[in-house]
């Protein structure tokens, strides 16, 4: 199971090969953002606390094309009631 924190190697699309750290996981859709990898780039309109402009950002992957390399791997103990 892949959680936060976990260093991943990516295994398909523009990035394949590459390693890097998982940063965010969206259960519910299956995917994971990884840092530096399958950068965006984002148009942000100006406010009053933030400049705006062309912003590059990491983009959601699906898990399905994440190995994970190291990292605290999570397992579920069942404790038998008896």
């Amino acid at each position: 199971m892949i959680i936060k924190g976990n260093k991943v190697k990516i295994l398909a699309g523009k990035d394949k090969k590459k390693e890097g750290e998982v940063i965010e996981i969206d259960r519910s859709s299956n995917r994971a953002k990884v840092k530096g990898i399958n950068m965006v780039k984002k148009h942000v309109k100006t406010t009053k606390e933030k400049k705006g402009g062309i912003v590059s950002k990491e983009n959601f992957l699906d898990i399905s094309n994440l190995a994970i390399i190291t990292g605290a791997t999570k397992t579920k103990k069942k404790e038998v009631k008896k």
